[in-house]
């Protein structure tokens, strides 16, 4: 019993030493690289008649870089404002149906008048006046009808002005070439009064306060539950070796070199003090 304990007892700690063995310390050599980079386009033709963007400057998401000159959308603008006003007007004047239905209203009373008055004095109208009241009763709910569609029209109209206006609105948004994210500009592609066209980049953007460590792990070390895994990695500046940064693992690559049986991993890490670059070496240590 005793021989079997021990065996037992061996073996499991043979388990443990394994497991140690293969939970993953560190990575020695991590390349920070870009999360995100965009090179802002021009949406519209034209020419550009403000550059804001300088290289080296530090920006926020949605800054204007630069802007088309807009004169021509801005007319085009106005014109379909005025357009979209008077249609409103129309589409809020009902005078024409609330006329009509009174009209109407007081032919029908009218005819009633000569029906009772036939009923009592069957020679008191003629039949002739009979049909012209009739007539006028039909043409007055006619006359109702045309007023809702024309009313209906008007309101239909109304809406198409307001798409027309906001296709305006967004043609003219389109002369503004706004900054998609922060970061720093590394590149203005073009300069004030330049010609563009739609797809021409504009200014180059590196997003630099979150960047990533890419490096590379042995594959019996990777382990589900290594992603979201805490790290720190470990950077050596000229005037301070050795400072930590915090991180996170975000992405374990699903496949295996078949030459050297590695697996890449990213860890993300966040970059306020924007000491950290493109291109620079890490070591990442686990969390424990």
């Amino acid at each position: 019993m005793h021989a079997i304990a021990s065996t037992i007892v061996i073996l499991a700690a043979m388990v443990a030493t394994t497991a140690l063995a293969r939970e993953p310390s560190e990575a020695p050599t991590m390349v920070i690289r870009l999360v995100e980079q965009v090179d802002a386009p021009a949406r519209e033709t034209g020419a550009l008649g403000i550059v804001n963007a300088t290289e080296g400057q530090i920006i926020v998401a949605g800054t204007l870089l630069a802007q088309i000159e807009d004169n021509e959308a801005n007319l085009a603008l106005e014109h379909v404002t005025i357009e979209l006003e008077s249609a409103r007007r129309n589409s809020e004047n009902d005078i024409n149906i609330r006329f009509a239905k009174k009209s109407y209203e007081v032919a029908r009373a009218e005819l009633q008048r000569c029906i009772d008055s036939v009923q009592k004095s069957p020679k008191s109208v003629s039949d002739s006046e009979m049909d012209r009241l009739r007539l006028l009763v039909d043409k007055g709910g006619l006359e109702v009808e045309q007023a809702q569609r024309d009313f209906a029209t008007a309101v239909s109209s109304r809406k198409i002005k307001e798409n027309e206006c906001k296709l305006a609105r967004e043609k003219l948004d389109r002369h503004r070439i706004i900054a998609p994210i922060g970061g720093v500009v590394v590149r203005a592609y073009r300069s004030r009064g330049e010609w563009v066209k739609p797809g021409d980049s504009v200014v180059r953007i590196l997003r630099l306060d979150r960047l990533r460590a890419e490096g590379f792990l042995k594959s019996h070390d990777v382990t589900p539950d290594l992603q979201g895994r805490a790290v720190k990695l470990t950077v050596d500046f000229p005037d301070d070796l050795g400072h930590v940064f915090a991180g996170k693992i975000t992405f374990i690559d699903p496949e295996v070199d078949p030459v050297n049986a590695q697996v890449r991993v990213w860890a993300e890490v966040q970059n306020q003090d924007l000491r950290l670059r493109p291109g620079m070496q890490a070591k990442m240590m686990f969390e424990k």
